[in-house]
């Protein structure tokens, strides 16, 4: 339907052209014609850019196609970082939860947050030793600013700190498991052999 429409508009901007050129009679239905299709381009060059897209906006809003909007009728967030030259960088980190990506100094924030779980993942000492020392190596190799991007706000980590901080938590996961075992172990019934030998007590 509307391929036919589209299809009948280009044969009469056609006509009308050759019409202007001189290469058909002219009629008096001819000639009304050529006033239709010189009133439409005037009416279309009347209406602007921004008068188009404010009726374009309204009648989507119309057919409710904003309505279902992931913000529709909250606030947009972050309206107050746009003094912020990496606002974009940062929220798109935050949305798609990406990691390794973007500026060291912003990479280096979000792993300096989550590094304790990070470390409570190894398994060894060494390795917490290790991985303290890569982190704290990056530091310093991104605040000599050789690549550019924003400052470099992350502290390094006090190694045996660090560490001993990972042995107390470490200590305390253990612990944890051994009382939920335990309490287990408290509600399991008793082996069937001792209930057999205790029937013989009479306890």
């Amino acid at each position: 339907m509307r391929g036919r429409g589209d299809e009948e508009l280009r044969r009469r901007m056609e006509r009308a052209a050759e019409l202007r050129a001189g290469r058909l009679a002219h009629s008096p239905e001819e000639a009304e014609e050529i006033e239709r299709e010189d009133e439409l381009n005037r009416r279309r060059r009347e209406v602007d850019a921004a008068r188009r897209a404010d009726y374009l906006i309204r009648d989507a809003m119309a057919r409710g196609e904003f309505d279902h909007l992931q913000y529709a009728g909250k606030p947009i967030p972050n309206l107050d970082n746009v003094n912020d030259p990496d606002w974009w960088l940062k929220g798109l980190i935050q949305r798609e939860q990406l990691t390794g990506l973007g500026p060291e100094a912003l990479v280096l924030r979000v792993e300096d947050a989550r590094l304790e779980s990070t470390l409570d993942a190894l398994y060894t000492e060494q390795q917490v030793r290790d991985s303290l020392a890569a982190f704290n190596r990056r530091i310093i190799e991104a605040r000599r600013q050789l690549l550019g991007g924003p400052p470099v706000i992350t502290k390094t980590r006090d190694v045996e700190r660090e560490v001993a901080l990972w042995h107390e938590r470490r200590a305390a996961a253990a612990a944890a498991r051994a009382a939920e075992e335990a309490e287990d172990a408290d509600d399991r019934p008793p082996p069937f052999w001792r209930r057999w030998f205790g029937r013989g007590t009479g306890s």
